[in-house]
């Protein structure tokens, strides 16, 4: 299984961003999904974001128009641009990959104050 290691999580006030990656340990290029998750305090883990492998996307309502997920397969790495960002955003955000998906990072925390 390809292992996973987050980054880019911090403290941010409402409205600033952040970006944050997602480096695998072996190529991604066969991986046909990877994905973005979170899980807030209190709440189930939730997906934000899904990418193919030929770069087609898809986002949670609550973070489209606000969040980019984009991968660089020459550089086995994900990220996911976080912009206009919310309290309600606060949340351990894990990136994922394959159909299970198989493969979870450690997580990486992200707080936004108000």
């Amino acid at each position: 299984q390809v292992q996973l290691v987050e980054s880019g999580g911090g403290l941010v006030q409402a409205g600033g961003s952040l970006r944050l990656s997602c480096a695998a340990s072996e190529s991604i290029l066969s991986i046909t999904v990877m994905d973005w998750f979170r899980q807030g305090p209190g709440k189930q883990r939730e997906r934000v974001a899904t990418i193919t492998n030929d770069g087609k996307t898809d986002y949670a309502d609550s973070v489209k128009g606000r969040f980019t997920i984009s991968r660089d397969n020459a550089k086995d790495t994900m990220w996911l641009q976080m912009n206009r960002l919310k309290p309600e955003d606060t949340a351990v955000y894990y990136c994922a990959a394959g159909e299970g998906p198989d493969s979870w990072g450690q997580g990486t925390q992200v707080t936004v104050s108000s």
